[in-house]
Parts: structure tokens; C-alpha cells; sequence
């Protein structure tokens, strides 16, 4: 017996059983979703925290920018205050001082140290014919000046003399109004002043490249206080000073560009360039020796996602596959056992109405044995002949059994009914017995009533019909004369003349009371000369499957 509590169970919980593929695929959305979120928050964490790095990677660089850049301001000023108290500059001086400081050679990212006096633009002939006086019979100003300037700053000294420096002696920086502009300023402060973008004399063969210069101011006392006498100055290539100033921290991952005052492709002074992918990016203004730099620092990234990231994303998409898999097969492993409790529910109600139609139907079979027998007694003339026509008559009740059996009581088809009940009389004489119709099938207990008609039919044809002469024949024919209704015509010819009975026989009560009755037809049985003829109708209904379903 099926546990009705566990089947009530089962019915409340259809709904999960609806979407046996949704419900795995909503997990694994949930878990999807969940390692997204993860993700995201990692990726948030990852970003704050490079930012906070990124800030203090540009302060460490703005501090090494500084740092060189003061440290190359130290060694003007302390050339500025030698040669402050020098009546001339010569070369000797200077050369000797450059040395002392160079540490090595090492100039702090600058391409040395340099000394241009400030003269009147009329004055540059007299310092033509003094270096010519001193040998230096090549030095030559250039370019000359306009005739509207009135001062001139030629560069004289530049140590260490390597084949770079060497093409910018003679070369008047104020002539360039960049420089001009920082001389003037570093002038008027009296203090070191860096200029801003500018293309070196020994970058001729760059056109790309980029420099600056930071002056210092030779002071020295005159009449009418402070007079300039000239400048001792430095010039750097931008990115070999961003390299120097790189030094000082780690840059790996950075992307920096240095921009002059502004930012814009033209002001560009020094980039130092990363491959990756764009990450934040600060921008913070460094004051270099009184000029403004903009200094703009990006991290790179690796890739798309950090590291941790795409672990979390890989055991993510796996612990959401696994989650899905098992979701599949938990719901699988529910909808299978709820179709095995489905199935045994239904086998239960197969089981019941088996039950009832089984009870219906030998309720009906006993019923009808016992009229046969009651009948058969009151015919009867002894009790061999009582014993004789009810075995017969049970007989022809069992071969419609047989045939119920062998489609396990589901229909019976009307030709076999005829066949089973007329095949004792066919063996060795079936041209006595013709018969024709189409393949119609019959409910069981309309076959077992139709049997018994035949065979009462049969035996009487047998007895004192066309069965007991060999002239003698019988025409079966049947017909579909509605979907649920056939028509079952028996005549006999050939036999000895039929007179109508005067006493009624068991025969014609069990066809016209007990197959009437149970057919819920009337039965039409004639008695002409010729032969009996006795018309059947039979309902065709539907029959009901008893078959245990398979799984």
C-alpha cells in the first residue's frame, strides 16, 4: 500500500518538480552572481589600494625630482659664491672647481656645469679676441645679436668638455627667449631658476629631444648695490633627469610624463612610458628650482583583473559548476522518485479497479452459471442430461474466457468469439460454416454473453439444425452498423425443414432473457422452413486498459 502521507508530501512539493532544469540553472546564477560580487569587491579594494600606492610613488618622485634638482642647486650656488669673489673666470678656476664637485662624474642627471658671463652686446667682439688671445682661437658668438638687444650671455665654459658640450661654447642664450626669460628672472630674484622646455644645443641631432637649464645669478657689488656678472648654470636632458630622478624609487609599473607649466603634447618635457593596461592616474604640480612641472604618474596594469581576482574568478566559475551539477542532480534524483511515487500511486488505483472489475465480473460470471444451471435443471430430463448441456454450456463460457485472457481481459475481438464457439463443429466440415465481417472488438462481458448466444445457436444446429445433415450450412455475418453498435446475423440452410417450436426451450430463453438482458438489446430469432435465422445487435464500447503501466 502507498503511504498516502508521503504522496500528500510529494503533491505540495509539484512546484519544485515543475522546472527540474531551472532550478540548478538559478543556482548557478546565484553563485555566478556571488563570485561577481566577490570580484567586484576585490577589484575595488585592489583599485584603493593602488591608488594609496600611486600617491606615494608620486611623492617619492616628486621628492627625487627635488632632491637632484637641489643637489645640482648646491653646486651652483657654491660656484656662484667662488666666482662672486673672483675679479675673472678662467678656465683654470673653473675647470678645477667642476672637477672638485663632479663626484666622480657624477652630475646628478645634468650634462655639467657651465659659465656664461653677461656682457653688453657691444662687448662681444673684446671677448672674441680674449679667448682667441688665450688660444681658443675658434671661439665665435653665436648667433649675433640684434641690433636691439642689449645684452648677451655666451656660454664660455662647459665641463666636462665631452663632444656634446663642445657644440654649445660660443652659444648666446639670450638669444632664446626661453632662457632669456629665466636669466631675467633668476636676475631679478637673485636666486637659481629653472627655464622651462627647451631643445639643447647638444641635442642638434634630436629634434625630438627636450631639455631645460637652471640658472644661478654671479653676483657682485657695484655703485648701485647687486650687478649680475653672469651666470653659472646647468643643462639637463629631460629624460636623462627623470631617469636619475627614477633611480631613487621603484617605478615598474608607473607611467610618468613631466609637462612645462601646462599640460599639452607641445609642453611635454620627459615621459618615461609603461606597457598595460590604463590605471589611475594623479597629477600633482612640482615646483623645480622657482618653475612650475606638471607631473602626471599612471599605474599600469598586467591585465584586466588583478591576480587574486582571477583566482576568485576561476574557483568561482567551478564552485558554481559544481553547484549547478549537484543542484541537477538533486532535482534529477526528487523528479525520478516523485515519478516512482506517482507510478505506485497509480498502480494502487489500477489495483482498486482491478479489484472492483474483477468482483463485478465474477459476480456476473456466477451470476449467469447459476441461471444457466437453474434453466438447465428445469430442461433437463436426467441428470446425465443436466450434467451434459451444463458442462457444454460452462464450456463455451470458459473458451470466451481464454480469449478474454489472452489480451489479459482487455477486449476480445468478434470474429474470434464466433470461431472458438463454431470450431468443434468445423473440424473436418468448415465448408459448412461460412462467415465473414470486419474486425471489431468487444468489451469482455459482452464477449462472454455473444459466446453463450453462439453457442446455444450452435448446439441447436447441431441437435436439429443444418450442423445435422451434410447439405447443411451455416452464414455468420457481422457488420458495424454505428461506432458503437454491431449487428451479428446468423442463418442456416440446407438442414431438415424448421417448424416453430411449441414449447420453449432452454436455448431461446437463454438467448432472448439472459444475452438480451446483458447485450441491453433485443435479440430478433425466426424459425422459417428453410432454416433458423436469429439477428444480434452488440454494443461496441470502450474497453478499459488493466494493464500494469510500465515504468
Amino acid at each position: 500500500m502507498v503511504d498516502q502521507p508521503l504522496l500528500d508530501r510529494v503533491e505540495k512539493q509539484a512546484w519544485f518538480h515543475k522546472y527540474p532544469r531551472g532550478w540548478p540553472f538559478l543556482l548557478f546564477i546565484i553563485a555566478s552572481v556571488t563570485t561577481a560580487v566577490s570580484v567586484m569587491a576585490i577589484e575595488r579594494a585592489d583599485r584603493e589600494t593602488r591608488r594609496l600606492a600611486l600617491e606615494n610613488s608620486m611623492t617619492e618622485l616628486s621628492s627625487a625630482l627635488q632632491r637632484r634638482s637641489t643637489e645640482t642647486i648646491a653646486l651652483l650656488r657654491a660656484g656662484s659664491a667662488l666666482f662672486a669673489s673672483q675679479d675673472e673666470v678662467t678656465s683654470e678656476q673653473f675647470g678645477e672647481f667642476v672637477g672638485d664637485m663632479q663626484h666622480e662624474g657624477d652630475l646628478y642627471g645634468s650634462l655639467g656645469i657651465g659659465w656664461a658671463p653677461l656682457l653688453k652686446s657691444g662687448d662681444i667682439s673684446k671677448l672674441e679676441v680674449a679667448q682667441a688671445d688665450l688660444g681658443r682661437v675658434d671661439f665665435l658668438v653665436r648667433p649675433r645679436p640684434e641690433p636691439d638687444r642689449e645684452y648677451s650671455t655666451p656660454i664660455v665654459y662647459l665641463r666636462p668638455m665631452s663632444a656634446l658640450n663642445q657644440r654649445a661654447i660660443g652659444f648666446d642664450m639670450f638669444s632664446d627667449p626661453v632662457r632669456r626669460k629665466a636669466m631675467q628672472t633668476a636676475m631679478k630674484l637673485g636666486k637659481p631658476v629653472a627655464s622651462g622646455r627647451v631643445h639643447l644645443v647638444q641635442d642638434n641631432d634630436r629634434p625630438d629631444a627636450a631639455g631645460f637649464l637652471i640658472y644661478m645669478p654671479v653676483l657682485v657689488d657695484s655703485w648701485g648695490g647687486k650687478r649680475v656678472k653672469g651666470f653659472i648654470y646647468s643643462p639637463f636632458q629631460a629624460e636623462a633627469f627623470l631617469n636619475s630622478a627614477s633611480e631613487l624609487f621603484s617605478s615598474s609599473r608607473l607611467e610618468l610624463e613631466i609637462y612645462d607649466s601646462a599640460v599639452a603634447p607641445e609642453n611635454l618635457i620627459a615621459a618615461h612610458r609603461v606597457s598595460g593596461m590604463n590605471g589611475p592616474m594623479l597629477q600633482r604640480t612640482v615646483e623645480i628650482a622657482g618653475h612650475a612641472w606638471i607631473l602626471q604618474v599612471r599605474d599600469k596594469k598586467a591585465g584586466l583583473l588583478s591576480p587574486l581576482s582571477r583566482i576568485t574568478l576561476f574557483f568561482g566559475a567551478i564552485a558554481s559548476l559544481m553547484v549547478m551539477a549537484i543542484g541537477r542532480l538533486i532535482t534529477k534524483r526528487a523528479a525520478e522518485d516523485r515519478r516512482v511515487l506517482e507510478w505506485l500511486r497509480s498502480q494502487a488505483s489500477i489495483r482498486d479497479s482491478l479489484t472492483r472489475e474483477l468482483n463485478h465480473r465474477v459476480k456476473n460470471t456466477l451470476a449467469n452459471v447459476l441461471s444457466i444451471a437453474a434453466l438447465t435443471r428445469r430442461r433437463s430430463k436426467d441428470i446425465d442430461d443436466f450434467t451434459d448441456s451444463l458442462t457444454a454450456r460452462i464450456r463455451a463460457l470458459s473458451a470466451t474466457h481464454d480469449l478474454l485472457s489472452q489480451s489479459d481481459w482487455g477486449y476480445a475481438a468478434l470474429g474470434d468469439v464466433v470461431r472458438s464457439e463454431l470450431a468443434p463443429y468445423m473440424e473436418g466440415s468448415e465448408s459448412h460454416v461460412m462467415m465473414a465481417g470486419p474486425d471489431i472488438k468487444l468489451a469482455p462481458n459482452d464477449a462472454m454473453s455473444l459466446g453463450l448466444a453462439i453457442h446455444e445457436l450452435a448446439t441447436n444446429a447441431a441437435k436439429y439444425g443444418a450442423l445435422s445433415s451434410p447439405e447443411g450450412r451455416i452464414h455468420v455475418n457481422w457488420a458495424l452498423v454505428s461506432h458503437d453498435l454491431a449487428t451479428i446475423e446468423w442463418r442456416e440452410e440446407g438442414g431438415p425443414p424448421v417448424a416453430v417450436p411449441v414449447k420453449r426451450g432452454f436455448g431461446r430463453d437463454l438467448i432472448e432473457k439472459i444475452v438480451a438482458h446483458e447485450l441491453k438489446s433485443e435479440v430478433d430469432l425466426r424459425f422459417p422452413p428453410e432454416g433458423v435465422r436469429c439477428e444480434l445487435k452488440v454494443p461496441v464500447r470502450m474497453n478499459r486498459d488493466f494493464v500494469l503501466r510500465s515504468q
